[in-house]
């Protein structure tokens, strides 16, 4: 599977110093309403960055979080924020590594926020996302709609997932919320 989701991508860009969109207010407020609190349960965070999500999910919400990332460098900057027990890290590819080495085989809740626009084979990670979720577990997805930004750049127009993505994304699952957030959407899917 061929992605721009892999460390050679990835790893320049934070080993340089890039930051993305932080957590805000409101996010949190849509995972209140839209996500079950942990109650210890396990959750994996695809693409942490620099862990502000998953240390939400552990610390906030109550879950067992896992953060993986294929940045060495994002995964360093998420674990110097942390001064206690807090999320597991781990350098993954997710969409080529192997899953076996995961901490835990199945997740009550997996995450993915600002990662699936990226992957070049939405159907493969998605094959992978389903073996990694529990029963009855939840993937919440935060992703850029393509056409929202105002700019009048082209290329800042086209980021983001088309309605086809949104409908691959959204097919199969038997229940399916969503939430609009600025440029963003909010996807809790449930098998």
């Amino acid at each position: 599977m061929t992605t721009t989701a892999n460390a050679a991508y990835w790893e320049p860009l934070w080993a340089d110093g890039r930051r993305y969109r932080q957590l805000c207010e409101t996010e949190k407020r849509l995972m209140d309403q839209h996500l079950d609190p942990g109650h210890g349960r396990h959750a994996l965070d695809i693409g942490s960055g620099d862990g502000t999500l998953a240390r939400h999910l552990h610390h906030e919400l109550g879950y067992r979080t896992t953060g993986v990332d294929c940045s060495p460098s994002a995964l360093a900057l998420a674990a110097g924020h942390d001064s206690g027990p807090g999320p597991l890290w781990r350098c993954l590819d997710i969409t080529a590594d192997e899953l076996a080495t995961l901490p835990v085989p199945a997740y009550a809740l997996i995450t993915c926020r600002l990662v699936y626009r990226w992957m070049d084979n939405k159907p493969a990670f998605l094959h992978r996302v389903r073996q990694l979720l529990a029963p009855g577990g939840t993937f919440w997805v935060i992703t850029e709609i393509a056409g929202r930004r105002t700019s009048t750049d082209p290329a800042l127009q086209g980021l983001g997932i088309t309605p086809g993505d949104a409908e691959l994304l959204t097919t199969g699952w038997s229940v399916v919320h969503t939430a609009d957030l600025d440029v963003l959407r909010g996807y809790a899917l449930r098998p």
